[in-house]
């Protein structure tokens, strides 16, 4: 069992900077991947970014050079840097991890980010 904790959320002004973080907390897991979903109103939640516990990681194109995923895998915590905040980046935004082997999934609770134009 495994619970996500997010944080970091709030409004900004477009062009501004938030940095989300991810703490994962339980017992008997261990992780495969640990990443940041989001879903604006009325649309799909879509990958952000994943981050692997060897540190491989993959972007969506949308946020390609604006975000940075990171982790600390001693504290089971990820964060996301994002940077250039655009509009379009408005969503409600969730921590994912999947687990080893198991490859069990598991949701945050969600922060939201608003950004102003």
């Amino acid at each position: 069992q495994v619970q996500l904790v997010e944080s970091g959320g709030g409004l900004v002004q477009a062009g501004g900077s938030l940095r989300l973080s991810c703490a994962a907390s339980g017992s008997g897991f261990s992780i495969d991947t640990m990443g940041w979903y989001r879903q604006a109103p009325g649309k799909q939640r879509e990958l952000v970014a994943i981050i692997s516990s060897g540190g491989k990681i993959n972007y969506a194109d949308s946020v390609k050079g604006r975000f940075t995923i990171s982790g600390d895998n001693a504290k089971n915590t990820v964060f996301l840097q994002m940077n250039s905040l655009k509009p379009e980046d408005t969503a409600v935004y969730y921590c994912n991890l999947i687990t080893r082997i198991s490859l069990t999934t598991y949701w945050g609770q969600g922060t939201q980010v608003t950004v102003s134009s």
